[in-house]
């Protein structure tokens, strides 16, 4: 279900950092209800709790409990996905596995291909997760109420340090009409019938139950419950959301609530093409997979907070570009429960999460994140906030909090604050006594810094506070004491490169990290070999980087002309790189990105403004719900001709003119989301086949601080 705990899926081998394997060579070793998108472990998250269905033909003793004997291969093409429904089928014997479910429970159905006097058996794991994290635990069965408990302790897929606990309950009786034949336990490959109790207080070898049913049984529903605050609660969140209803019906609610996400925004299906349908609405369903609502689920710090929480933030640094300026289009209430979540993240800690993984802090990608989450936020929601349940006044207090206080480990969250205040930049090999964290991305971080006090800045104008906002533009500036304007590429001089604390620059190719990299094999990631100075991407890409200043930007490569070309060039040689990202999806970072680019808009994030660009639709409605408006876009002169490269001479595909309920703009080159969406009616975009006729924004252009921009009078 969107934003669910709960995301029933196969654990395979393999590299799965989407928390899937779709390739069938890849074995199967359980089926488990706990998974996630978007982090940097290669064989993914969670993966707790998996059930394996199986034959013992020789009996419950001899059943293929651990990992490496009980994995099968599945039938080629018969994983099957779609909202509110997962199944695969096993080979050898054929199994059909299928899961629907709830935010914090699910079903399981199995079919067993008939087999004259076999019996179905399951193996229930305790000890293994697809992270190889487990550190201990504890499980129960109770045969006469068909129902087995299990909670244990795992670290921290994408972080360092720290346990974090979870647990599931299956019932497994199908409410007592199918009962249990053989049971016992098994630990380090020792079966031993009989056995309902299991207590491991450290990692030591394999681990669950055996279970059986009797002979012609070949089509079983499990119920599980999952909690990370105990097995009683996991049994009581299946209770509460699943009861005794059965599988379709549950399927059916699941579809449901999928629905009311999807209907957020109509196309016309009879006009658009269909991969392009397809992109947009399995786009809008990723979109709403992830950060994982797991409010009543809380432990550790948060335990029994009051607030909203959501696990799986995968991270602040991906999704603050794209994700949340679409959720803020259309969905307030659920940004405005992540923005408390924010919250009270730094009441509990100090400090606004940038990531959590797990339960537990994750890694930052390289700068405060959260900043700019609430700043899009407050920014268009500022009048119906209090509505909303965030109170403005304690947000700006924790951005505050952020902005000067550099924590003990800002490899969680935060920033390097104290050198970024003493400096201007992050300066090349600085070693700072006082805190401690990668010393790494020197220049990404000096840019995504400059980002962050930009939000800050928004949000002191917003609230009146004009000598903070003074202080913040000018250190979201900072972004330019690392251009140096010497360095060449491929005819193009002037790239952002890295600085020590004497002012020294230092060389990095601006291939580097890029898909042309010279060097194969460079780190360009999380770790302390990137000597880089740059994360995830190249000089060439981060050198096209100051969304809150374009204008100077472009300035500093030499004009608009220059500016045009060397773009033109980022691109045509290869350069451009989209990084790791679709290979597993952080939360709804490629997806929001696609939908934003298929529907002709693109955010400036922390701020209201939407950058208009040529849609791959001919029309669509946007509904914002929590304001009761709907906002339909126009495309006049749409031709499908026009999705195709290179575009077609004489095919209607630039922006000509934009107007808003029959009215001009200020610009055809960017809206306003307080003029538009939260008025609604009809916005027209009118195309031209003459690409002369698009050259210029035929009035403002969009805001940058160095010209006076972002002063809340655009």
């Amino acid at each position: 279900v969107p934003f669910g705990m709960v995301k029933i899926s196969v654990d395979c081998q393999g590299y799965a950092p989407a928390g899937y394997v779709a390739d069938a060579k890849a074995q199967v070793f359980g089926l488990s209800p706990l998974h996630d998108s978007g982090i940097g472990s290669a064989p993914g998250s969670y993966g707790n709790f998996e059930i394996m269905p199986m034959r013992c033909p020789q009996g419950l003793d001899t059943c293929n409990t651990t990992v490496e004997e009980r994995m099968k291969y599945r039938a080629a093409g018969s994983d099957e996905a779609a909202p509110g429904y997962f199944s695969s089928t096993l080979k050898d014997p054929m199994i059909k596995l299928e899961a629907t479910s709830t935010r914090r429970a699910g079903l399981e159905r199995f079919t067993f291909e008939p087999d004259s006097g076999q019996k179905a058996y399951f193996v229930l794991d305790l000890a293994h997760d697809i992270s190889l994290t487990f550190e201990g635990g504890q499980m129960e069965i109770d045969p006469k109420k068909g129902r087995i408990k299990l909670g244990g302790r795992w670290g921290p897929s994408f972080g360092s340090g720290g346990v974090y606990q979870a647990f599931s309950c299956y019932d497994v009786t199908q409410n007592g009409e199918t009962p249990l034949d053989e049971f016992g336990v098994n630990y380090t490959t020792k079966i031993q019938p009989g056995q309902t109790k299991l207590d491991m207080p450290s990692a030591n070898g394999e681990a669950g139950a055996v279970f059986s049913y009797p002979a012609g049984i070949n089509i079983i529903n499990i119920r599980v419950g999952t909690s990370f605050v105990s097995a009683d609660q996991a049994c009581r969140n299946a209770e509460e959301e699943i009861g005794e209803r059965s599988f379709d019906q549950i399927r059916e609610q699941s579809v449901k609530m999928w629905n009311e996400r999807l209907e957020i925004l109509e196309i016309p299906l009879e006009d658009t093409e269909e991969d392009i349908a397809v992109m947009i609405y399995s786009s809008m369903y990723r979109s709403f997979l992830t950060p994982n609502n797991a409010t009543g689920e809380t432990q550790g710090l948060f335990e029994n907070t009051t607030s909203p929480y959501f696990d799986s933030l995968y991270c602040s640094w991906d999704t603050s570009r794209t994700f949340f300026p679409w959720m803020n289009l259309h969905s307030p209430r659920e940004s405005a429960q992540l923005v408390e979540g924010y919250i009270d993240g730094w009441r509990k800690t100090g400090v606004i999460p940038e990531c959590r993984s797990n339960n537990l802090p994750g890694y930052s990608q390289g700068g405060a994140h959260g900043l700019n989450i609430m700043a899009d936020f407050a920014l268009k929601y500022h009048k119906q906030a209090a509505d909303l349940g965030v109170d403005l006044h304690e947000m700006y207090t924790a951005m505050i909090s952020d902005a000067e206080n550099t924590p003990d480990n800002w490899d969680f969250g935060g920033r390097q604050v104290n050198v970024w205040k003493k400096f201007g930049y992050i300066p090349y090999g600085y070693d700072d006594p006082t805190s401690t964290g990668h010393v790494t991305r020197e220049v990404s971080r000096t840019l995504e810094y400059s980002w962050n006090d930009f939000a800050v800045n928004q949000v002191a104008r917003l609230l009146g506070n004009l000598t903070d906002a003074a202080k913040y533009e000018t250190r979201a500036l900072w972004y330019r004491n690392v251009w140096n304007p010497d360095i060449e590429s491929d005819g193009y001089k002037g790239f952002f490169q890295r600085r020590d604390e004497n002012g020294e620059f230092y060389y990095t190719d601006p291939k580097a990290c890029s898909p042309k990299d010279p060097v194969k094999g460079r780190s360009c990631y999380f770790d302390w070999t990137d000597s880089t100075g740059f994360y995830e991407s190249s000089p060439w890409e981060y050198s096209l980087y100051a969304p809150h200043d374009t204008a100077h930007l472009i300035e500093l490569h030499g004009g608009k002309e220059i500016f045009a070309k060397r773009l033109d060039h980022f691109f045509d040689a290869g350069y451009y790189s989209a990084g790791n990202e679709p290979s597993f999806q952080a939360p709804g970072a490629m997806a929001t990105f696609l939908l934003f680019h298929l529907l002709g808009l693109f955010p400036v994030p922390s701020t209201t403004q939407y950058l208009v660009l040529s849609p791959w639709v001919s029309r669509y409605t946007l509904h914002n719900r929590y304001l009761n408006v709907a906002t339909t876009v126009r495309v006049t002169g749409f031709d499908k001709r026009s999705l195709v490269y290179p575009i077609p001479k004489g095919v209607s595909a630039y922006v000509k003119d934009v107007r808003f309920n029959g009215n001009g703009t200020l610009s055809r080159c960017f809206i306003d989301f307080h003029k538009v969406f939260t008025v609604g009616g009809d916005l027209e975009i009118i195309l031209t086949a003459d690409q002369k006729e698009a050259q210029s924004c035929n009035g403002h252009l969009p805001d940058s601080l160095s010209t006076g921009g972002f002063k809340g009078d655009s």
